[in-house]
């Protein structure tokens, strides 16, 4: 065989080897979505239907969705009901970590090293449930883990600098991994200086492109999200501690002294992850589960890890592969409840359905599901989709809606949200662990103008929500 047909043989089983480690955890955690999911999904649906930019048919223009080109993206396929649309993104999303986890395990292959290294780089991508949770779950998120993927074992720096780019467009956050990963991947020569002024332009163009998009259609650079979901860096280096132990790819690729002596695309990659996580505690990180901001960089991590491993001790590398595979067993115990997410909303879905076929306009604070339930406008009592109700004062479940408000919206029916079961005659002085909804349900102005209509439970845990409609008067 010649050198080149082994290559290719060697190549060919790398991505085999890669697909198989990502393919088993991503198809147990098929069952796990986010209920913001279901808001790209209706953007797409009124692209697709010829409705426009908008969360609601016939409402304002809004940005209600972080990565801005997710939703046309996903247009082509949202010619259905919502509950389809989403599971055609979770194929969407599956599909491209499948085809980057080949083109990873491929590199990885071609890659110096100990086979023993490449096993444990396998077996930490195949143990990290939030890459594997996320490119299942309907977000944009799959997309962008599998273009980060592929910037980063990208042989041309261009090449490189075109695909973080495109990641960071699809996740605002990794901009500065995408400049620093460019930037660093520049060829070493005498006209460095302009070939990394390039790589940067290159790199940082989608964000900039998304951002001026913003300000002319929307009028502010920033998403509508950092408006809606107010943060801080406490919060922030909080999330950024605990997603860089749960991805696991960190902490085998923590090897300060091999990267630098590895150079090239390991100590881009391991810089451009530092970036990352400066990136996060700046935003404040992440009210989802499974390290959402994270998991996007982690398979680039692994290769850093492979990259680094010749020059460092096997007895280093060894321990940092058993670290990250110890700690991936220790947090399975939490994996199960997310598997059951997709069903619970799907039968919450369900159940709502034919309760609000008759209303002309709900509120509630997860709109997600709710706009898979109805097509009927809806009030975001988040701000997450409305500008109004985002610039008030107060957090994510805790802005200033009140009464008055509500009702001059012309809401007819309201969902509130329960950890346990109530009793409908008792809906006023039920627990609602929320603020706004607490508030809301403790107003004599809505006990007067609403009235418990149905209980919607969410799973097998007790938690559901109260349906209250509005009388008429």
């Amino acid at each position: 065989m010649s050198p080149r047909d082994a290559g290719w043989q060697r190549s060919a089983i790398g991505a085999a080897i890669g697909i198989a480690a990502a393919l088993p955890l991503a198809a147990w955690m098929w069952g796990f979505t986010i209920d913001d999911a279901l808001i790209s999904v209706r953007y797409a649906r009124h692209l697709a239907d010829g409705a426009g930019y908008r969360f609601n048919a016939g409402g304002p223009v809004t940005d209600g969705v972080t990565p801005l080109p997710w939703p046309f993206l996903l247009a082509p396929l949202a010619h259905a009901d919502a509950m389809t649309v989403l599971v055609r993104a979770k194929c969407l999303g599956l599909g491209a970590w499948l085809g980057a986890a080949g083109a990873l395990g491929a590199a990885v292959a071609r890659a110096e090293g100990a086979a023993w290294v490449k096993a444990a780089a396998a077996i930490v991508l195949a143990l990290s449930v939030p890459v594997a949770a996320h490119a299942v779950s309907g977000m944009e998120t799959g997309i962008a883990l599998a273009l980060a993927t592929c910037a980063a074992i990208a042989s041309r720096p261009r090449a490189a600098a075109v695909l973080a780019g495109l990641a960071a467009a699809f996740r605002p956050e990794m901009a500065a991994w995408a400049l620093v990963l460019a930037v660093l991947r520049a060829p070493r020569d005498a006209r460095r200086v302009t070939e990394r002024a390039i790589l940067a332009a290159i790199a940082l163009a989608p964000f900039a492109a998304c951002a001026i998009a913003r300000v002319l259609v929307f009028g502010r650079p920033a998403p509508l999200a950092v408006m809606a979901k107010p943060s801080d860096i406490e919060h922030g280096a909080a999330y950024a501690i605990v997603a860089v132990v749960v991805t696991l790819a960190p902490i085998a690729a923590c090897a300060p002294i091999a990267l630098r002596r590895a150079r090239g695309p390991a100590v881009a990659i391991a810089l451009a992850g530092v970036a990352h996580v400066g990136a996060l505690v700046a935003v404040g990180g992440d009210w989802m589960p499974h390290a959402r901001l994270m998991a996007p960089i982690a398979p680039s991590l692994v290769f850093a890890f492979v990259l680094a491993a010749p020059h460092a001790r096997a007895w280093s590398n060894a321990l940092r592969g058993a670290i990250a595979i110890v700690a991936s067993l220790a947090l399975f115990h939490i994996v199960p409840s997310g598997r059951n997410v997709g069903s619970d909303r799907a039968s919450l879905v369900a159940a709502a359905r034919p309760e609000l076929a008759n209303a002309s306009r709900v509120a509630a604070l997860d709109v997600g599901w709710v706009s898979a339930a109805t097509e009927a406008p809806l009030v975001d009592l988040a701000g997450v989709t409305d500008p109004t109700i985002a610039a008030l004062g107060g957090g994510h479940t805790s802005k200033r809606v009140d009464p008055v408000m509500l009702l001059d919206t012309g809401a007819d029916a309201l969902l509130l949200y329960s950890p346990v079961a109530i009793d409908l005659a008792s809906w006023t002085t039920a627990r609602y662990p929320r603020v706004v909804e607490a508030r809301l349900a403790r107003s004599e102005l809505i006990a007067e103008r609403f009235t418990a209509r149905a209980w919607l439970p969410l799973g097998a845990t007790g938690a559901g929500y109260v349906l209250l409609s509005r009388d008429k008067r």
